[in-house]
């Protein structure tokens, strides 16, 4: 057994991606075999993730806070504690925070819901 800490003074601010990240930090926390990774990312206020193509299926899922997911057309959709979005491998996508989130992303090459 291993016990995991994944709070904000354990993440490392995510840079160096092809779009835009504001005000965002993330912990992987492991991965399993072949193509699928788990991380926790940490929101500050008006944090993002900006608009993107998915390489691989998401599992969002709200830890703590509220935040948005949004799909090709821009519109956001709300998300809070106790909530997971799911987005498609290849679905274009960006995520971010108004107040702060904290969020579970388990991504997966093929993944269904």
């Amino acid at each position: 057994m291993k016990i995991l800490r994944f709070d904000e003074r354990d993440a490392e601010e995510i840079r160096n991606r092809p779009f835009v990240v504001e005000g965002v930090s993330g912990l992987h926390l492991g991965e399993g075999a072949g193509d699928a990774h788990a991380y926790v990312m940490h929101f500050r206020r008006g944090g993002l993730v900006g608009p993107h193509e998915a390489g691989f299926a998401q599992l969002f899922v709200a830890l703590d806070g509220s935040g948005w997911v949004a799909g090709e057309d821009g519109e956001r959709r709300a998300i809070s504690q106790g909530q997971a979005a799911f987005i498609s491998r290849g679905e274009v996508h960006s995520k971010g925070s108004d107040s702060g989130l904290t969020a579970l992303m388990v991504q997966v090459r093929d993944f269904s819901v």
